[in-house]
């Protein structure tokens, strides 16, 4: 079979950085763990925060692949970046009093 010479397998470096990113983050709560006890992170704490995290890079990337005027990427950056935070602080403290607060 004859190979088309003008495709190409080029890696998306962004994706990259992002997984990158994540795995760092990630090492932060591990790394404090082995000093203090004040952070006491289970399998599942790791495992939410990775998926959580995962959902927002792949979020971002598909914004900026897709979204092509600065000011819309902008707003769906921003809505992305607050649906974070938001569920993030649920998670960690139930500011909406869900059950997925953990209490």
């Amino acid at each position: 079979m004859k190979k088309n010479p003008t495709i190409k397998a080029i890696p998306n470096k962004r994706l990259l950085s992002i997984l990158v990113g994540i795995a760092f983050l990630l090492l932060l709560p591990l790394t404090a763990m082995q000093f203090t006890d004040e952070v006491q992170w289970t399998f599942v704490d790791f495992i939410t925060a990775t998926v959580l995290l995962l959902c927002f890079g792949l979020a971002l990337e598909l914004i900026l692949q897709k979204v092509k005027t600065t000011r819309s990427r902008l707003v769906a950056v921003a809505v992305v970046f607050a649906t974070l935070f938001l569920v993030w602080a649920e998670l960690a403290v139930g500011i909406f009093g869900t059950p997925f607060s953990g209490s």
